[in-house]
């Protein structure tokens, strides 16, 4: 069975990012290439991570009109990513067109409430009641109705996603092992908490991309899960 780790290469060094994804390929399920690596290198520099031999998490975080979005699903889907996500605050039609949109193998994950956000900030942005486990369950169920595979929410949110959409496909970032440190993700958890609780897959960065040895950090990780 494949691991449920997918490492976050978020770099614009393709070089960097080619040696990271070489050293773990055979510890991790898949890579997640971002908005960082996506800016600096666009399609041919994820055909080129993608020849290492792994499943590519696309995280572009897609929001805008609906039509828009449809057309960069369409304008991705030469990558065939396995997985590709919208934001799941640009609404119900702007998934369902996402969704209409991918090719058939990729599944459209939609991000309810960034890892880096607590309560006040949803605040700052009109969430009145505060609470990102409300504002998570409110998305989750939008996101169920508008028939994309699954959403993004963190460790702490996960259990209730599951219970809400019991087939759903659940991303959690903001993994970090017992001892690690948490540096702008506010809302965390380990490893093993995150799958007990209902992740599908674990999104994990600096913990690996970081360490002395990427794929001893990787080994390490798989052997807690």
């Amino acid at each position: 069975m494949r691991s449920p780790i997918y490492v976050a290469i978020d770099t614009p060094d393709i070089a960097r990012a080619k040696a990271i994804a070489a050293k773990v390929k055979n510890h991790v399920g898949g890579l997640k290439l971002g908005l960082e690596f996506f800016s600096a290198h666009g399609q041919a520099g994820v055909r080129e991570i993608a020849a290492i031999g792994l499943p590519i998490f696309l995280d572009l975080k897609l929001h805008d009109i609906p039509n828009t979005v449809a057309k960069a699903v369409q304008a991705l889907g030469g990558l065939n990513p396995a997985i590709l996500t919208v934001h799941a605050a640009g609404g119900r039609a702007m998934m369902e067109d996402a969704k209409a949109a991918a090719p058939v193998g990729t599944k459209v994950v939609a991000v309810t409430v960034l890892t880096s956000l607590d309560g006040d900030d949803l605040n700052a942005i009109g969430v009145t009641d505060g609470d990102p486990h409300a504002q998570v369950e409110r998305l989750t169920r939008l996101a169920m109705e508008a028939g994309v595979d699954g959403v993004v929410c963190s460790g702490n949110e996960v259990a209730a996603a599951k219970k809400i959409w019991p087939k759903g496909f659940f991303v959690v970032p903001g993994i970090r092992p017992a001892e690690g440190h948490h540096g702008d993700q506010k809302r965390v958890m380990t490893p093993r908490k995150a799958l007990d609780a209902g992740a599908s897959i674990l999104v994990i960065g600096r913990p690996i991309t970081q360490a002395e040895d990427p794929d001893a950090a990787a080994r390490v990780i798989e052997a807690t899960l």
